[in-house]
């Protein structure tokens, strides 16, 4: 019985689908390829219970040639499949389009210009599996444009949201990211216009874990150009903020009501020390005013705080939120047995 169990074991593959936006790729896509096609063969040869399923080369209607060169190694390599969408609609769309065409057991979503490495998949299975994670994020362990004011701009702003909206994986938020194919495929099927993929991602799981590698944006570093602009680093800032909920708007809701309690008692206190002390106010009216103003102030911080959390609750159920989620880890032994076995 037991060998009947480990041969169907050693039968079964665990699947990977690689998801590549492209624009301005021409120059690095050729490359790219060459690492999946060392991945795919070291696999094949360890005899591995992995395998690299398919690469999805998605065009943003790229203007360098990318899209004509993405058909072409799409034509030499059987593996590789070249999507084209009908218009530019930005790096984020392009990610969704690629994960609703995948097919693997876990999604990997890269850059194009070789700042994220293929070769570092197998330590991201490797992390997701030991931990039981559902979602692994590459996290630079120094800076990846080698320009403070970039670096620091982008940390600075996730963490600011992270505070904002009380979650915490924000702070992990990066294009080169290892997803479980059911969760990708799930949250990429609910993602609309204005949605952030990674808010989204976070919807129906919250294992996720970061993992530490060497990240560099040679492009930007080389030219001092890069796929980011200003105005779409502004525009995945306030996606980030209205995908999902502001735990300020609570604080703000709380405060208010802090402000009507406390002028409600002050104001009590005024009147019973009016009463028996009448003397004791050398000032009459401007207590009162004063209180009056705080209460009202309150009362309608309280109620925009409590109208606008309603609204982003409607605006999580409109944005298609599940209630749950359900989701099968079993092939995790497979992934974790082989890298146990190669770690001996």
């Amino acid at each position: 019985m037991t060998k009947t169990i480990d041969q169907t074991h050693a039968l079964q593959r665990v699947s990977v689908s690689a998801v590549v936006p492209v624009y301005a790729g021409k120059a690095y896509l050729e490359r790219l390829i060459g690492g999946f096609e060392t991945l795919r063969s070291q696999w094949a040869a360890d005899g591995a219970p992995l395998e690299l399923a398919e690469v999805i080369l998605v065009d943003d209607c790229g203007t360098d040639g990318s899209a004509e060169l993405a058909d072409e190694l799409a034509a030499t390599h059987a593996w590789v499949v070249s999507l084209h969408l009908s218009r530019n609609s930005g790096q984020h769309a392009a990610t969704i389009a690629g994960i609703l065409h995948s097919s693997g057991d876990w999604v990997v979503t890269l850059d194009e210009d070789l700042q994220h490495p293929p070769e570092r998949i197998p330590d991201m299975l490797r992390k997701a599996v030991e931990a039981g994670g559902d979602i692994i994020y590459a996290q630079a362990k120094s800076s990846v444009h080698q320009t403070l004011s970039r670096d620091m701009s982008s940390r600075s702003t996730k963490r600011l949201i992270a505070w904002l909206s009380g979650n915490k994986n924000i702070s992990y938020f990066n294009s080169f990211r290892l997803v479980r194919g059911s969760v990708a495929r799930a949250a990429a099927s609910v993602c609309s216009h204005d949605t952030y993929f990674d808010i989204v991602l976070s919807w129906f799981t919250e294992r996720v874990h970061p993992l530490a590698m060497d990240l560099k944006d040679e492009r930007y570093i080389r030219t001092g150009k890069s796929g980011y602009r200003i105005r779409t680093l502004i525009s995945h800032a306030r996606r980030l903020v209205f995908t999902g909920q502001l735990k300020i708007l609570r604080l703000g809701a709380l405060l208010g009501l802090t402000v009507v309690v406390v002028s409600m008692f002050a104001t009590l206190g005024i009147l019973v020390s009016k009463i028996l002390y009448p003397s004791s106010m050398a000032v009459v009216g401007w207590t009162s005013l004063f209180l009056t103003v705080s209460f009202f102030g309150g009362l309608i911080t309280l109620m925009l705080g409590l109208v606008m959390e309603y609204m982003s609750t409607l605006m999580l159920r409109s944005n298609g939120r599940p209630l749950f989620f359900t989701v099968d880890r079993a092939s995790d032994r497979i992934v974790r047995d082989y890298f146990q076995a190669a770690a001996r």
